[in-house]
């Protein structure tokens, strides 16, 4: 297999929106190109934030010693067949923090910048699978943190292998969810 990857890329954003779906079986001994992770993660860097603080980094793990460690993390064995772990991590500090009740916006921006990445990977020809139920335990103690940093959420992220399986997207109608004032 070649180490450069073919992908159709959408026209336009609301094919790209439509088309992206969650993976769970990547080519395993095919990791991402550098130019390629660093386009994902420049897409996240680009997200907005609460006042612009940036609360976060971002994490790539591809060493097989890091992903042994932070497997266990998430009981569906399909997460190991990924080359790579991106995880988000921020800060409650950093984070834009409301004075009249106390309200940060980490968890809003982290979610931001995921979004743009698991997107910005579609467009890309890489899959991604937001996963948010994961054992902090055990992640937390494979990446050593603070008491101040905090993981929202991560995907495994890697090409779709040929015979990656996809559920159909289902979404409510627009006329459901849209209210005009």
């Amino acid at each position: 297999m070649s180490s450069t990857h073919e992908t159709n890329r959408p026209l336009n954003f609301h094919d790209l929106a439509a088309g992206r779906c969650s993976i769970r079986s990547f080519e395993k001994n095919l990791p991402l190109p550098r130019e390629v992770m660093q386009r994902i993660l420049d897409a996240g860097r680009l997200a907005p934030s609460g006042k612009n603080l940036q609360p976060w980094t971002f994490i790539v793990v591809s060493s097989p010693e890091m992903l042994a460690k932070i497997y266990p993390c998430y009981s569906r064995d399909w997460i190991q067949s990924a080359p790579h772990l991106l995880i988000v991590k921020g800060t409650r500090s950093g984070a834009w923090q409301r004075k009249k009740d106390g309200y940060t916006s980490l968890e809003t921006d982290l979610a931001i910048a995921m979004d743009h990445m698991i997107l910005a990977a579609a467009y890309e020809g890489v899959g991604s699978c937001w996963i948010a139920a994961f054992d902090r335990d055990i992640l937390y103690g494979a990446l050593d943190l603070t008491d101040d940093e905090e993981i929202f959420a991560f995907t495994p992220i890697g090409y779709p292998a040929p015979d990656a399986v996809t559920v159909p997207k289902t979404r409510k109608p627009l006329d459901e969810v849209a209210v005009f004032l």
